[in-house]
């Protein structure tokens, strides 16, 4: 593992409350490293924490996620030798975390100025009374992208136990990974087409200039040439008629050239017609792009939901398996509910009904008339609690006479996104919000802020 790019804190060095230390059990070892067996956290519930109290490891993300740079450059070199404009972002961000670590003035100026900027999110947060209430606040600022307020108003929030920060912190991070993988690949092409954009609007401009130039020198051509053939009119009138067949082929050789003019303004003219057009064109591909984009952020979220859903009855599985009984399965929500589920796939569907009958349902499976009968869908349905089907491995006959009956007999239907078994474990969580609410009587997690 690489070395970091500021010097990590010491544990004797990290100024946290004396409530907080005795239940992160950090007088003398890493939270990670707290016997099972250690007391239950306790938070402190007459103020929020300062910035100079938390963890050292947590300062990084807290000013690299909240504090802009330009924010960052206006404040540090206050109380460091760091110049203004010279000072690179890293050493800007790494002199703002040390001394975040050490406290003192600037500790106390970085954490006025969070106050100052989150003023909002932090009255909001102070609704929560507990910590299950704080992390349904940051799950809902997750979901509408109000990262940096809610961050800080949670750390520094006085319900905010060690498993909750680290929830936070966990979540941002990998939020950091997801979106950095999701963008780098259109950003790249976004980039590129901005930058041909600025080329071709560079181009017209410099086309529209020479055709300025082009046309008040035509001007200027037209007035002389009409001015020579005024003067060669009047002296034709003057000069004998064996003259006049010498003005005339002089008179069609200036027309000739006027129009060689037209002809060249003309085509330049078009030219700049056909680039305004591409730039048109250029720009709708850039706004398709960006919307493209924004469905692809809305599906990761999607996928992120469901993939946190099946993780957590993964997780849940495993400690019933295991013996440990401190938590509820997250299945638990279908214990005595008949489910019927049409379309799928079979692997997927023999799985789903492994997990509904250990967690004490069950799940009744109709393919949706490939191999079973469709008369035998309507007669399956009534006494049903719900009835789930995925939109992408269903017909479209059975998934209409599906709804009918369900309507018919007044029972819950709910399409799935996919056939796959994490679609399934999302639903069944969402339709249960309940089960959230034991994540704030979780166990302390493994997840070590200093070892990963």
């Amino acid at each position: 593992m690489h070395t970091p790019p500021f010097r990590l804190a010491q544990p004797s060095r990290l100024k946290l409350s004396g409530d907080e230390l005795a239940h992160a059990g950090m007088h003398t070892a890493d939270a990670c490293c707290t016997p099972n067996n250690a007391p239950p956290p306790r938070a402190d519930t007459q103020r929020r924490a300062r910035l100079a109290e938390l963890d050292g490891h947590l300062h990084c993300s807290i000013i690299g996620t909240c504090l802009s740079t330009q924010e960052l450059r206006k404040l540090i070199p206050k109380f460091t030798n760091l110049d203004r404009r010279d000072a690179s972002d890293l050493d800007i961000h790494h002199a703002a975390v040390e001394l975040a670590i050490e406290g003192g003035a600037c500790a106390k100026a970085l954490h006025k100025s969070l106050d100052e900027h989150y003023a909002t999110a932090i009255r909001r947060f102070e609704q929560a009374g507990d910590d299950v209430e704080l992390l349904k606040l940051w799950d809902e600022a997750l979901k509408n992208g109000d990262i940096p307020p809610a961050y800080w108003a949670l750390m520094t929030h006085r319900h905010a136990t060690l498993p909750v920060r680290q929830k936070a912190f966990g979540d941002l991070h990998m939020l950091s990974h997801l979106v950095g993988a999701a963008n780098r690949a259109d950003i790249r092409r976004l980039v590129a087409l901005e930058e041909e954009n600025a080329a071709l609007k560079e181009k017209i401009e410099r086309q529209q200039n020479r055709l300025h130039e082009l046309g008040a020198q035509r001007d200027a051509s037209i007035a002389a040439l009409n001015e020579q053939i005024a003067q060669l009119s009047a002296n034709a009138a003057r000069q004998l008629p064996a003259d006049a067949a010498a003005l005339a082929a002089e008179t069609q050789q200036l027309r000739e050239r006027l129009s060689d003019a037209d002809q060249r303004v003309a085509l330049h003219t078009s030219r700049r017609e056909a680039a305004e057009q591409r730039v048109l064109q250029e720009q709708d591909a850039a706004q398709a792009l960006r919307r493209s984009h924004d469905q692809a952020l809305a599906l990761l979220k999607l996928v992120q939901g469901e993939c946190d859903a099946l993780e957590r009855a993964t997780v849940d599985a495993a400690d019933a398996t295991n013996g440990a009984g401190a938590r509820r399965a997250s299945l638990d929500s279908v214990q005595g509910k008949r489910i019927v589920y049409v379309g799928g796939r079979p692997g997927s569907n023999a799985a789903l009904k492994r997990l509904v009958d250990a967690a004490g349902g069950e799940l009744l499976v109709h393919d949706g008339g490939l191999e079973d009968r469709k008369g035998l869908l309507a007669a399956a349905l009534p006494g049903a609690d719900i009835v789930v089907f995925p939109v992408d491995c269903i017909d479209h006959d059975s998934m209409n006479t599906l709804k009918r009956v369900c309507e018919r007999h007044q029972i819950d239907y709910h399409p799935l996104r996919t056939a796959s078994v994490a679609s399934f474990v999302e639903l069944m969580a969402r339709l249960h919000p309940e089960q959230i609410a034991q994540l704030g009587s979780a166990a302390p997690s493994a997840f070590c802020l200093r070892h990963g």
